[in-house]
């Protein structure tokens, strides 16, 4: 595994690093889980419907079946009987009558057409048909859906609302999926404290671990929170051992940049292997990503938005990798005009925290939620995309056209 920590990366370059170095997964990595506990989890093999759908031949109009050889212009068909969703006609059907039937119901033998009952006109001596049906007409044949052991998922598939209810309609019990990926995540720095304790002069609170594990959460990692480290280096290390023994991935948030007390990068060297360190992105250039003995490693930026960002662009696209989510991707870029100045100067690639929006013209506009400072969490609360700025590109004036990549579920409310 080759490493280079000198000068700064693409985000592309970043992503291309992270994806390459990925294990492939084996039959060790799955687990088979009941349909009621699968929500969120990833399919690790296709899935096969265990029957036909529709099962039997069934109508899709509510109406009248016939043997399609026996309509004549203006004949009288008196009913034989009916035929309902759940209760079938099994009596006798003797030649030149019809069968009431309603949708879903199974076609009685014999019965090669459906019609409908908008195409009747029923009296006391039966009905008289307004039209003349071919065969087949109005009937869903076994199988016409889905047949048995055709692939109804692929392997790589996130199960959640649509791909659930498919499998149970199929009466498939249990699912093979890709084990929970395990992901231990904590923050450093003697200035914070946990959400709800009174802060004292200094002290901020710890937004960074509370986002980052709602987010894991999301995407459907077991977490274990080892909480706030202080600035130590032998409360780090601990920190670094407990949680490689338990994680897949291990997730810190702060002290990878360049001051005195981050030690975040020193214990990396020690323990494990560095990756690359430093992004030419703004915000977010210091994330660091490496390997420690048994697991992959993620190091955020401490400024609340650089680390959402970075998680975001950098450590979501992995986590799906390393889920085995092969279907996931972001949203396309989208082409917009901007209604409102950019600040920007050159040399990184910026992400700025936008509205996107279509005007009454019906074309794609975005503008600014204002200061894009990388402590200014609030502007993640009223953006809806980000505002993807090339990395050789200055400021924007109102009027030019440019990217907009709208936020995927994991930041949408």
């Amino acid at each position: 595994m080759e490493f280079n920590t000198a000068g700064l990366i693409s985000l592309q370059e970043a992503l291309d690093k992270m994806r390459a170095y990925v294990p492939k997964k084996t039959a060790q990595d799955t687990e088979y889980l009941p349909l009621a506990a699968a929500a969120g989890r990833i399919t690790a093999a296709p899935v096969l419907s265990p029957i036909f759908v529709p099962p039997f031949d069934n109508s899709a109009m509510d109406g009248y079946a016939l043997r399609s050889n026996e309509q004549r212009d203006g004949a009288v068909f008196p009913v034989a009987g009916k035929a309902f969703a759940g209760a079938p006609f099994h009596g006798e059907w003797p030649a030149g009558t019809c069968i009431r039937i309603m949708t879903g119901a199974p076609v009685p033998a014999g019965a090669d057409v459906v019609i409908m009952q908008e195409q009747a006109e029923v009296s006391e001596a039966g009905v008289r048909f307004t039209a003349t049906a071919e065969q087949g007409q109005n009937i869903r044949l076994t199988g016409d859906d889905i047949k048995q052991g055709d692939s109804v998922l692929p392997a790589g598939v996130r199960l959640g609302a649509a791909e659930l209810p498919l499998l149970a309609s199929l009466g498939v019990t249990e699912v093979e999926v890709w084990k929970s990926l395990k992901v231990a995540v904590f923050s450093t720095g003697d200035e914070l404290q946990p959400v709800g304790t009174p802060l004292q002069e200094g002290q901020i609170y710890d937004t960074n671990r509370f986002a980052v594990r709602l987010m894991l959460e999301q995407l459907g990692c077991t977490v274990l929170d080892l909480g706030i480290i202080r600035d130590d280096p032998q409360a780090l290390r601990k920190a670094f051992e407990e949680a490689n023994e338990f994680a897949d991935l291990v997730i810190s948030s702060g002290g990878v940049s360049v001051g005195e007390a981050d030690y975040t990068k020193q214990m990396l060297d020690e323990l494990g292997e560095i990756g690359f360190w430093k992004l030419a992105m703004k915000p977010g250039k210091p994330f660091a990503f490496g390997k420690l003995k048994d697991s992959w490693f993620c190091g955020l930026p401490g400024n609340p938005v650089s680390a959402a960002l970075t998680f975001y662009q950098l450590v979501q696209p992995f986590i799906a990798q390393l889920s085995g989510h092969s279907a996931w991707q972001f949203p396309p870029r989208l082409k917009a005009k901007a209604v409102t100045p950019l600040k920007k100067a050159p040399g990184r690639l910026d992400f700025q925290r936008g509205i996107f929006s279509t005007n009454a013209e019906g074309q794609l506009e975005v503008r600014t939620t204002g200061h894009q400072g990388s402590h200014v969490f609030s502007s993640f609360s009223q953006a809806n995309c980000f505002i993807v700025l090339e990395r050789e590109r200055d400021s924007v004036s109102a009027g030019e056209i440019v990217e907009v990549e709208t936020f995927n579920a994991l930041l949408r409310s």
